[in-house]
């Protein structure tokens, strides 16, 4: 059978590819607060989250904070001592790989180091989080936090969701009402749980989905300062995060820069 010319795929998304005026906007921004701004910082995110970004940029509203491409963003600071944009701003450059940010303040660097060292908000994981713990839903009646809390100060799941627990592969059944792992209430007819997840486990969509109805966190939304900049001194000053992080890239074979840096940033 012919394939029908009104069978045609829509695409909804309102998302337009970022332009050169885009890339050349953010070039001139970065370049035009280095002179306004003491300090610059090299910062890297675990676990993004755009509502908690939002709160950021809102108690730092004095700073300006910048995401982009790497390679625009080190062109934008200078990345050899002839073209640095300021004394020593060069040497920031080389902690710009991976997903990073810069942030310009004129606060004292200590007082940034200390906001961010306790900023940190937990969330449920997404698809490809490392798992924290193992994660066990015990046999017999099913509760809302999955075991998480005594069942005297939990309350069962709702009968609504044995279908989805099921589709989820989750050995559920319907016994007198209430929604069940094993053979009944009590959890006769099976010895074990059922596991939804281990430590160290990368986790997919479904276990994530599962995740979530039983109200259990895995991830952590949190800002590791690498590097800053000082004017006053053109140095540049490592912080933990950036030794820590070296250490990673090591064990892993070495720094790579991201793969979606193509060729458009060397226009």
């Amino acid at each position: 059978m012919p394939k029908s010319k009104r069978a045609k795929v829509y695409n909804l998304t309102q998302v337009s590819k970022k332009t050169r005026e885009n890339k050349d906007k953010l070039f001139a921004n970065i370049r035009e607060c280095i002179p306004q701004y003491q300090h610059c910082f090299v910062f890297s995110i675990d676990n993004m989250r755009n509502n908690y970004l939002k709160d950021v940029r809102r108690e730092l509203s004095d700073c300006r904070i910048f995401f982009g491409k790497t390679k625009l963003t080190a062109r934008a600071l200078g990345t050899t001592p002839e073209d640095a944009q300021a004394d020593g701003l060069h040497l920031l450059t080389r902690h710009l790989s991976g997903s990073v940010g810069l942030l310009f303040t004129n606060r004292d660097p200590s007082t940034i180091t200390d906001h961010f060292a306790s900023l940190t908000q937990v969330d449920f994981a997404r698809a490809g989080t490392v798992a924290s713990r193992t994660f066990t839903v015990p046999p017999g009646l099913v509760y809302s936090t999955g075991g998480e809390v005594p069942a005297e100060h939990d309350v069962p799941v709702a009968h609504t969701l044995e279908p989805e627990l099921r589709r989820l592969g989750m050995p559920t059944r319907m016994v007198k009402g209430k929604v069940c792992l094993g053979g009944d209430e009590s959890g006769e007819g099976s010895a074990e749980g059922y596991t939804v997840c281990r430590e160290g486990q990368v986790l997919d969509s479904r276990q994530t989905r599962l995740l979530k109805l039983f109200s259990v966190c895995m991830s952590e939304f949190r800002v590791d300062l690498l590097a800053y900049w000082s004017a006053a001194s053109g140095e540049v000053t490592e912080l933990e995060a950036a030794k820590e992080r070296a250490k990673q890239q090591a064990a892993k074979g070495g720094d790579k820069m991201d793969e979606d840096e193509d060729e458009e940033d060397d226009e």
